[in-house]
């Protein structure tokens, strides 16, 4: 099996999202600690429970954008930046409606908006 490397550079940009997503996830997933810490939500009692569940989402977004970057599909570039454009979506529900208006909140927006956007941009031909 080779490894495939797209050459049109919007497939590129999208391909990057991608595997952005998969190293953000990868980083969830394996060292949940540090994660639930930047985030803020360290809790105070160590249960595995808490530890489990960032791992699961973590796992979630390596396999969805793994998925992505294996397969190079259009269609699944579009799920892919659909579902980070929802994750973008909800954290700035999050901002109005949590007094959630934190610089790391307004950081891991912008992050969401571009690793929806640059699949997005390639599917519907904007790059």
């Amino acid at each position: 099996m080779e490894f495939y490397f797209p050459t049109e550079f919007g497939e590129q940009l999208a391909f990057g999202a991608a595997l952005a997503a998969a190293l953000i996830g990868a980083l969830v997933m394996f060292a949940p600690g540090l994660t639930l810490k930047f985030f803020a939500l360290q809790p105070r009692d160590l249960r595995p429970e808490g530890y489990g569940a960032a791992r699961s989402a973590g796992g979630l977004i390596v396999g969805f954008s793994a998925t992505a970057l294996m397969l190079a599909q259009p269609t699944l570039y579009l799920a892919f930046g659909a579902a980070m454009a929802l994750a973008a979506f909800g954290r700035i529900l999050s901002i109005l409606s949590d007094r959630g208006n934190a610089i790391r909140n307004m950081l891991l927006l912008v992050v969401e908006i571009v690793l929806a956007a640059l699949p997005l941009s390639y599917v519907f031909g904007l790059v």
